[in-house]
């Protein structure tokens, strides 16, 4: 995955120029505009986190997405050497992704940190089995999120399946949602919508303007109700699930609950 990318989006649907944003986190826009066309190297932890909270963000979503998660570890077990021993214990024990789960919830339960106080974002909440479609063909993007759009709960009474998808067009074309790694994140929002997923696999990788240069095969086709925290963390808990290989693993799946299990799984196991 591309972070320059998801920094973008996160910044054009927060409302941010690249000046303000820069502004906020004591960069030039210069550098941030390097960052997001990734002609600089990936920002410190530090500077991850500066800018996950000028974006209203938890930070652990930026830096995962980052590939930092090792170098943030050492950090902290330099600090806190016991918890070096807990995590020696875990690989002696070799527990597995459900195991792994399991202390993650405790974890969560017993020690929630500020930024998670709130229910973290969840794709598998947003999605059901009638709107995942897989090895979809189509000539391009714009047939896709139509069938996409038809599977989405109606945002108001009267509006069709092709009012959703002109309008999540008309987002895409102001900035790209490709984030990397074959995903795009297309999404609309209105006042009244329910907040829904949908996903579509493609039979044929489609072109996109990706910072990695990597074809599209896998759509996150997203519904919301505004530009709140909730959505921008949502955006960056996806694009940080595509830095895990979502596209290359929904790719051989057989059935759309085999496709909710296993986003399920990888979000459970972090």
């Amino acid at each position: 995955m591309h972070l320059g990318a998801t920094i973008r989006l996160l910044r054009v649907d927060a409302g941010l120029s690249l000046r303000d944003l820069a502004h906020r986190i004591g960069v030039s826009s210069a550098y941030l505009s390097r960052v997001e066309h990734g002609h600089d190297a990936v920002p410190t932890t530090d500077r991850l986190e500066a800018i996950a909270q000028a974006l209203g963000v938890p930070p652990n979503l930026l830096v995962g997405a980052s590939h930092k998660v090792g170098h943030a570890l050492e950090g902290y077990v330099e600090e806190v050497p016991s918890a070096g021993m807990l995590f020696l214990e875990i690989a002696r024990r070799r527990l597995g992704s459900a195991e792994i789960a399991r202390l993650r919830s405790f974890v969560e339960r017993e020690f929630p940190p500020a930024e998670l106080r709130d229910a973290p974002p969840s794709l598998a909440r947003l999605l059901s089995a009638d709107r995942v479609i897989l090895r979809l063909s189509c000539p391009g993007i714009e047939d896709a999120l139509e069938i996409a759009s038809s599977r989405l709960p109606r945002p108001h009474e009267g509006a069709s399946a092709r009012q959703v998808a002109e309008e999540i067009l008309r987002r895409e074309r102001a900035a790209s949602t490709a984030v990397g790694s074959g995903v795009m994140v297309p999404h609309a929002f209105f006042p009244w919508a329910e907040p829904s997923a949908a996903l579509v696999t493609l039979a044929k990788p489609i072109p996109a303007a990706a910072h990695d240069g990597e074809p599209v095969r896998l759509l996150v086709v997203l519904l919301g109700t505004g530009h709140d925290r909730a959505h921008l963390a949502l955006l960056a808990h996806v694009a940080r699930l595509s830095s895990h290989g979502l596209a290359e693993q929904l790719a051989s799946v057989k059935s759309p609950a085999e496709a909710l299990a296993l986003v399920a799984t990888i979000e459970e196991s972090g």
